[in-house]
């Protein structure tokens, strides 16, 4: 055989492997719209050559996951029955269309009468209908939830999820880009805001799991096609092509729910499809002795990674899931089969259950294996737990006579195997500060950052974050005093030394710290209220009425910067003006203990002692601790 005809068998003996090797590599950092300056271009644009895959993409959770409040948007159910009422803060809650518009109204009723009524307009309806749908308003680009939920699988209205016992936010919750771009595709936000977007978008696209398509777009365009079959497509990011743990990654951004901490100088934006996403952000999740029966709602990757089939072979979410087709619509044979090829055939084989009992469930793997189970932060609503296993119906069952209390095992970071103590100092604050407000996560953060070996500059922010969590003011202002060199003042930190150093009565270095929080964050109105605080601790009437008219410039319905700003008008003896302010900061939160006080004091100065004292009445019967009510009734 002549070396010319073996070199060719050689190749072609070679090329299957080398196939296999191109398909199982990591193309991750290869990919053109990792740069960040590639732009995305919207889902309009994929569709004009992907319109097959448009058309069911937009009916998956995804796709639907946000949008317009719409009647065609919502899923839930109106009329009469469709009334809320939350007992500890006594407020009904009454959502309805009335000319394809959304409303909330929330009234309170006593002896009879409407006492309080306020009426706010829904923008966005949050939620694919799977399970809910939440509730936005917007005010002026500022975006909140609103304080009801309708839970689709039990047909039922209530009060959104972090809203019920005691902590009904009403219209104040703010949503920031953390949650916005897991629910939506990317909003476009206003820079030194908190929650005000200049554009908001209509539900998770394509991007969010193959990159910015502005260079694949731009070479299609071109006529420059890449045959897929063959080698990747490197200015478009296909999942498959990816590793399995950046394959994860992609899902994990949004499926792996716990706590989020950023990494120094990175947004919510900043991930993109074939990066590692420890890269942008750190993962936490706390971990109970009750952790392998209860969970939170998106907490699929995590429970996938705790599943022996995970853990034995190389599944990965897409294994399972086709993004592009809508659960609710996919034949749960597909699933069944999935399983089956895995396992293999036939099903008596593998399958030790009982006949009956498999029959009853549709002969159902995922039935068995992954139950539907409710979760710990979302009421009325059931998920499919992802961590597949076996016996987990009796295991469940088990667990659920079980009395003892669930006991904290420990935070876990997710999203590398193992955290520098700063990191998990950081982790443990966060969990405090969002979800859980118990001692021993603050003891533990104490712990880490005293193991901690960083340079100073790089522990400043989070030592000032520790010991504002824990209202240790003395030293807040003891760090304001030893800022390291080279520390780059953020604005976070500069509001908690702020605090700090106001509670301490150090007015004019509040007054310091409140500005640079201010300039670096223009858009974040508590950081501008708590500068109006400042000047008006300092009787700077002319600085804080221009303060505090930016705030309510820019939103009109903040009830603190209401009544702070028509106490800066009673001291400058416009009363009328003041008193008007009062009374639209009541009309806004009935049970504002401060603002009703102020319209009291202005009511004795007017002579008016009867209505002054229906007001001071009503303070004390919303807190009969209030003391200045006390002494005032007096």
């Amino acid at each position: 055989m002549g070396m010319a005809r073996i070199f060719r068998w050689i190749v072609f003996l070679a090329f299957p492997v080398l196939l296999f090797w191109y398909c199982r590599q990591d193309l991750g950092g290869s990919y053109k719209n990792l740069d960040p300056r590639v732009d995305y271009t919207g889902i309009q644009n994929c569709r004009s050559c992907h319109d097959e895959i448009y058309q069911t993409f937009i009916h998956t959770g995804m796709g639907r996951s946000f949008g317009r409040a719409t009647p065609e948007k919502s899923d839930a159910q109106y009329g009469p029955h469709a009334l809320v009422y939350d007992e500890r803060a006594d407020l009904y809650y009454f959502p309805f269309f009335r000319d394809s518009v959304l409303y909330v109204r929330e009234f309170r009723i006593e002896n009879g009468d409407t006492v309080h009524q306020r009426l706010e307009r829904v923008a966005y309806i949050v939620g694919s209908g799977q399970h809910t749908n939440s509730h936005i308003i917007d005010i002026n680009g500022y975006i909140y939830q609103a304080p009801v939920t309708f839970y689709t699988q039990e047909g039922k209205w209530d009060l959104a999820p972090g809203f019920r016992a005691g902590e009904n936010l009403r219209f104040s919750r703010a949503l920031n880009s953390e949650c916005i771009t897991c629910h939506n595709h990317y909003p476009t936000p206003v820079e030194g805001s908190l929650n005000k977007f200049s554009y908001m978008p209509n539900g998770i696209e394509c991007e969010r799991c193959h990159g910015p398509g502005e260079i694949h777009s731009r070479a299609r365009s071109a006529g420059k096609n890449v045959d897929t079959s063959r080698v990747a497509d490197l200015t478009i990011v296909n999942p498959r092509r990816l590793s399995r743990d950046l394959q994860m990654d992609i899902c994990q951004r949004c499926h792996l729910q716990g706590v989020a901490v950023l990494n120094e100088g990175k947004t919510f934006y900043d991930f993109r499809p074939g990066m590692h996403l420890s890269d942008v952000m750190n993962v936490f999740l706390p971990r109970f002795t009750s952790s392998h029966e209860r969970f939170i709602m998106a907490s699929q990757a995590d429970r996938l990674r705790l599943s022996p089939c995970y853990q034995q072979s190389e599944m990965s979410c897409i294994t399972c899931h086709n993004p592009h087709q809508s659960v609710t619509l996919t034949d749960p044979s597909h699933y069944n089969n999935i399983c089956l090829n895995c396992h293999g055939k036939p099903r008596e084989t593998v399958c030790t259950a009982p006949m009956a009992d498999r029959q009853e469930q549709g002969d159902n793997c995922v039935y068995c294996h992954m139950p539907p189970s409710g979760s710990t932060d979302i009421p009325h609503v059931s998920i499919t737990d992802h961590n597949i296993r076996k016996d987990v119906i009796r295991n469940r069952t088990q667990e659920e006579t079980r009395t003892e209390p669930a006991r904290f095992l420990g935070l876990e970071i997710l999203t590398k195997k193992t955290g520098t103590p700063l990191e998990m100092a950081k982790g443990y604050l966060a969990l405090y500060e969002k979800y859980l407000q118990v001692g021993y996560l603050l003891d533990s953060a104490a712990v880490l950052l005293a193991r901690s070996q960083e340079p100073p500059e790089k522990e400043f922010y989070t030592l000032v974050h520790y010991q504002f969590i824990r209202g240790d003011y003395q030293e807040l202002t003891r760090l304001s005093l030893s800022i390291p060199d080279n520390f780059q003042m953020d604005p976070w930190t500069a509001y908690r030394l702020g605090e700090g150093v106001f509670q301490g009565g150090d007015y004019p270095s509040a007054l310091h710290f409140y500005q640079q929080a201010a300039e670096g964050m223009p858009f974040n109105l508590e950081f501008q209220e708590k500068l109006g605080v400042a000047q008006v601790a300092l009787k700077q009437w002319k600085e804080a009425e221009k303060t505090l008219r930016f705030v309510l410039k820019e939103n009109p319905k903040r009830s603190m910067a209401l009544n702070n700003l028509g106490f800066v008008l009673v001291m400058q003896k416009r009363f009328a003006e003041g008193e008007a302010l009062y009374d639209q900061a009541i009309a806004l939160d009935p049970d504002y203990e401060q603002a009703l006080l102020n319209k009291a004091a202005i009511r004795l100065y007017q002579k008016d002692e009867s209505t002054a004292r229906k007001l001071l009445q009503r303070i004390l019967k919303i807190n009969p601790e209030n003391i200045q009510a006390q002494k005032l009734l007096q």
